[in-house]
């Protein structure tokens, strides 16, 4: 009978999981999604294929686990900030500081060598924390969704180029830039961010 595994916030498994997730991002940036392997990341990380399985089911069940811990990241600078959970994006800080901080991780994922599923992944993550963002604010219907969809989309755009453009502004600035490009899609769907032309500056 099998023993039982650690939970997540074991040291030993947080370390291997970082590790996975480290030789992930090492590999994307030099050879592109398609050229490696699950063997090609335990070798870089020095873990056994055995220990990966443990863990995760191939390379999207990890990229997967990566985005949901910077889901969790985000929630908690989100507390520790004192951000106002109900302006809406109290995310959206968090998220473009912690691009800026891990450009290397965060060209890796939205970058032309992540490949469309990850780029994809990440587009879902964003689009999940916008909804999950304004599901409150927001009578259910197409309309609701499309502004969703659209901020999602803005809000994808405005973190890549930060982290890749030449003359992109800090993190505060291009918080306060998406805010107020966002504010006319939050009035047409009836919210109002009365931090958009604030904050930021």
């Amino acid at each position: 009978m099998a023993g039982k595994l650690p939970a997540k916030d074991d040291r030993r498994v947080q370390r291997t999981r970082r590790s996975l997730r480290e030789a992930l991002v090492a590999l994307l940036i030099e050879r592109g999604w398609e050229g490696f392997s699950v063997q090609d990341v335990c070798d870089r990380a020095d873990i056994g294929r055995s220990t990966f399985y443990t863990h995760f089911a191939d390379k999207e069940d990890l990229v997967q686990g990566g985005l949901e811990d910077l889901r969790a990241e985000l929630r908690a600078h989100v507390l520790a900030t004192g951000a106002d959970p109900e302006h809406p994006f109290a995310y959206s800080r968090g998220l473009l500081e912690h691009a800026h901080e891990q450009q290397r991780l965060f060209r890796a994922l939205v970058g032309k060598k992540s490949g469309q599923l990850v780029q994809k992944m990440f587009r879902q993550m964003v689009l999940d924390l916008v909804r999950e963002d304004l599901a409150p604010r927001l009578a259910a219907g197409p309309r609701s969704e499309a502004a969703v969809a659209f901020l999602a989309g803005g809000f994808f755009e405005i973190l890549t180029w930060s982290v890749e453009a030449k003359n992109a502004p800090g993190p505060q600035d291009a918080d306060g830039i998406f805010r107020e490009l966002a504010a006319p899609v939050l009035a047409a769907a009836g919210i109002s961010d009365t931090s958009a032309r604030t904050r930021g500056r």
